[in-house]
């Protein structure tokens, strides 16, 4: 069978534009032109399944990643994979037991996406940040050595970042909501910057020289939530009339619509509150970006060019 290159979550923020770009940069590679690319989904009949599975060299599959084991990865013969895992309370638990069957399969190189670099510690307030930091942890232990991988900790996404988009469409104001402080400086990334970055990763003929590194991704511009506020105004047409910086009530709304019903810690679920306070702080800055993610892919998005695609897609 021939080698395969598997992604996890193919049709989301990151892995579509990874999915996409990933047969080019293998027809041109002298020691990849020959993998197959298997991408997961887990609806073959969304339409995002259905435009990557005309890609050549691209076989869209629905299955679960975390389901995956060491015999299914052995019989696909994966050789390199690609993970965007959620940030569920069981992260760890189903994010280390691929990286388990990965091992024993044989897998040779995995490139994952953590989160926000400044947050990824073992003393974070935030929990899903601490998954992150376990994760890492446990991969760079010497029991395995022999699993190569990548940590791609993009700072803040521009989708969580940039206004809300009800308040785009309204025609009446009410309070613009910002996740971001007024002046704090944050380099947001497009989360198909960050695919784009990872397709160049799995195409290196020999990953080594990227083996347990953690990069740091943000765009080429940073953007404050006044500066967002004046986006907003752009479009609008008007002032706004009243904004609420440092908003984290949709935490408090996400634990109500989803993790109550499940049982889940409110403890452990409003502890996200926590993870933008180094955005705040400016610990999240453009400057922050590795250099080696500015000589292999450097992200060219600024924030007004991700405002407008947000309201085009709306």
């Amino acid at each position: 069978m021939t080698p395969t290159i598997l992604i996890a979550g193919a049709t989301g923020n990151t892995g579509r534009s990874l999915t996409k770009l990933l047969p080019e940069l293998l027809k041109a590679s002298n020691t990849l032109s020959g993998h197959r690319i298997i991408a997961l989904t887990r609806s073959l009949t969304s339409p995002a399944a259905q435009e990557l599975a005309k890609l050549p060299g691209v076989e869209v599959i629905e299955q679960n990643w975390v389901e995956i084991n060491a015999d299914w990865l052995r019989q696909h013969q994966v050789v390199r994979a690609f993970i965007a895992s959620h940030n569920e309370p069981n992260q760890f638990a189903e994010e280390s037991t691929f990286y388990s069957a990965a091992l024993n399969a044989g897998v040779e190189y995995v490139v994952r996406i953590s989160t926000t670099a400044a947050n990824v510690r073992p003393d974070f307030k935030a929990y899903y940040p601490r998954t992150h930091w376990a994760i890492e942890n446990l991969l760079s232990q010497p029991e395995f050595a022999a699993l190569k991988w990548t940590s791609l900790q993009p700072n803040v996404f521009s989708s969580f970042w940039l206004a809300p988009a009800e308040f785009r469409k309204t025609g009446s104001q009410s309070a613009l909501r910002l996740m971001a402080a007024k002046d704090a400086p944050v380099g947001i990334i497009d989360g198909a910057e960050v695919g784009v970055f990872a397709a160049h990763l799995l195409a290196q003929s020999d990953p080594t020289v990227h083996n347990k590194a953690k990069y740091v991704l943000n765009g080429p511009e940073d953007i404050s939530g006044k500066q967002v506020v004046e986006l907003v105004e752009q479009y609008i047409g008007t002032k706004v009339d009243e904004v609420i910086y440092q908003d984290t009530s949709m935490i408090d709304m996400m634990y109500e619509m989803k993790y109550a019903a499940q049982g889940q810690s409110k403890n452990v679920i409003l502890s996200i509150k926590h993870a933008m306070e180094t955005g705040w702080e400016g610990k999240c800055s453009a400057s922050t970006t590795s250099e080696e993610v500015l000589q292999l892919a450097a992200p060219k998005r600024t924030p007004a060019e991700m405002f407008k695609e947000l309201l085009e897609a709306e």
